[in-house]
């Protein structure tokens, strides 16, 4: 199965996403546990601070080590890789793309070319699933979830057009 979504349209940046490495990014959200836990925004900036931060205190105290010796500090484990049910956030990939300021609409095309329209805001909202217990969708590449989960997921999603 094709696991390339190409985003074009309407951006400063057409971009080829490979949902097939999705399983790798740390940015991927549990779904098991995303739509019964609270989601806080974080600021990126005060993200960054925060591990540069921490990253500082403990060159301080401990000293640079190297090869880094905290394996613990991975977000999800292998065994979680291989049995979880993961998304993405539509948002990191069409700020990636860069809409330019006329665009208004983000169309979300299936495999066999039906569109669904969302405005660029309610798109930003919106999840990518990749993964249903540790394996590719059967439909896939990527299946198309509101925030809350609570739509029926589009499935087939193999293009991404900035309108």
């Amino acid at each position: 199965m094709d696991t390339i979504i190409q985003v074009t349209g309407n951006v400063n940046f057409a971009i080829t996403l490979d949902a097939s490495t999705w399983i790798f990014d740390d940015r991927k959200l549990d779904l098991n546990t995303y739509f019964t836990a609270e989601h806080i925004e974080i600021d990126p900036d005060e993200k960054y601070v925060k591990e540069a931060s921490k990253f500082w205190s403990r060159e301080i105290m401990e000293g640079a080590v190297f090869p880094p010796t905290l394996q613990t500090e991975k977000k999800y484990t292998h065994k979680d890789m291989r049995t979880g049910t993961f998304a993405m956030p539509v948002s990191l990939f069409l700020n990636n793309a860069e809409p330019k300021a006329a665009a208004s609409q983000v169309a979300f095309i299936d495999a066999q070319g039906t569109e669904y329209v969302y405005s660029l805001d309610e798109a930003n909202t919106l999840l990518f699933k990749f993964s249903q217990d540790g394996s590719m969708l059967e439909n896939g590449p990527v299946y198309i979830l509101d925030a809350d989960g609570k739509n029926e997921p589009i499935q087939g999603i193999v293009r991404i057009d900035v309108r």
